[in-house]
């Protein structure tokens, strides 16, 4: 795979890139990196590439000539036009699922602003597609760009050393890695767990899995939100998940002190997750009642073109005593949708 930056600043991008992972991955050949200074392609005899914004303000903007001659000139030597990515906090944020696409292209080009940014006519014309690294402000694109470079170099074959690397890391199928231990298998007082020193390697995978979800649950609930919880096919693969769920709760319940009421009568934590009467109903709303001890009441409803339940209406209250967090009782909720047939 190729990269191509546009930028004001080459010896920034290639010395960043030119070391480690995607250095190795350079000398090898599986990725090729050519910074091409857009000052190169300015008819200023000062190298000046910039002008003042039409209607005033602070800053220059980067003019619209030299930018549409650089990616016109790369154009001609490839023989085609690639897709051009610029940088700015104006576009989508960059994510794994954007990489996975954009490592399926043979060439691709970032373009680097700076100061105020590039005249938006050059933008237009070779169609740059807006990128960011996040909500925030950067002096330039180099360093969103080399952050996407390195992203999408991890998924190009021969990049990595293993080749399950990329799709085992945070963020694959929107989820999080778990934990990683090394030796010695005490230290301070921490054991490595068990399982891992077991050498029972379906145990491992479980365990990986398990804690996986759980990570993703604790520390992105955002992206567990997102989760395709339909990809969970075997049976097996469903009871890994119906544990890690457990498992889940169970610390959020001795966090919180949860208690779950099922029409008036307190349930165990086992027999919300098993138990017949819940495990093909399906979210209906969810409530803060005012004045009261309770964080959320969930009613579900039956699912009638799945099977009929021995109730119509089910409510479910948590108490937790001040200690959930709107987002945690957002995992409560999504617990619903995958307990075990």
């Amino acid at each position: 795979m190729n990269f191509h930056i546009l930028t004001l600043f080459p010896d920034m991008v290639e010395n960043g890139l030119k070391t480690s992972i995607t250095g190795r991955a350079i000398e090898s050949g599986a990725i090729s990196v050519e910074a091409v200074d857009i000052r190169d392609y300015t008819t200023d005899k000062h190298r000046h590439v910039d002008d003042a914004p039409y209607g005033g303000g602070a800053g220059m903007v980067i003019q619209p000539a030299p930018v549409c001659d650089a990616y016109e000139a790369l154009c001609k030597k490839l023989g085609k036009r690639p897709r051009v990515i610029y940088m700015t906090p104006q576009g989508r944020v960059f994510n794994q699922s954007i990489a996975q696409d954009l490592a399926k292209e043979e060439d691709l080009v970032f373009l680097c602003g700076h100061y105020e940014g590039i005249d938006e006519r050059a933008l237009e014309l070779i169609q740059a597609e807006y990128l960011s690294a996040g909500d925030f402000v950067l002096t330039g694109g180099e360093l969103p760009s080399m952050v996407m470079i390195d992203c999408i170099s991890r998924l190009v074959p021969g990049v990595l050393g293993n080749g399950d690397s990329a799709e085992i890391e945070s963020f694959y199928d929107n989820l999080l890695e778990y934990p990683q231990y090394s030796r010695p298998e005490e230290w301070h007082g921490r054991r490595v767990p068990e399982v891992l020193l077991s050498g029972h390697h379906g145990n491992v995978a479980d365990w990986r899995t398990k804690e996986s979800y759980k990570r993703t649950m604790a520390r992105r609930p955002d992206m567990w939100a997102r989760f395709d919880l339909t990809q969970v096919h075997s049976r097996h693969d469903k009871k890994v998940l119906a544990q890690a769920l457990e498992e889940y709760a169970q610390e959020l319940a001795v966090k919180g002190n949860l208690k779950i009421i099922l029409k008036g009568k307190e349930i165990s934590l086992a027999d919300f997750y098993y138990g017949t009467v819940l495990n093909t109903k399906t979210l209906r709303h969810a409530e803060v009642p005012a004045g009261q001890n309770i964080r959320k009441i969930i009613t579900v409803e039956n699912k009638a073109n799945y099977v009929s339940m021995p109730y119509e209406e089910e409510t479910l209250i948590i108490f937790s005593h001040g200690f959930f967090s709107p987002l945690e009782c957002e995992f409560l909720r999504k617990l619903l949708a995958v307990l075990p047939d």
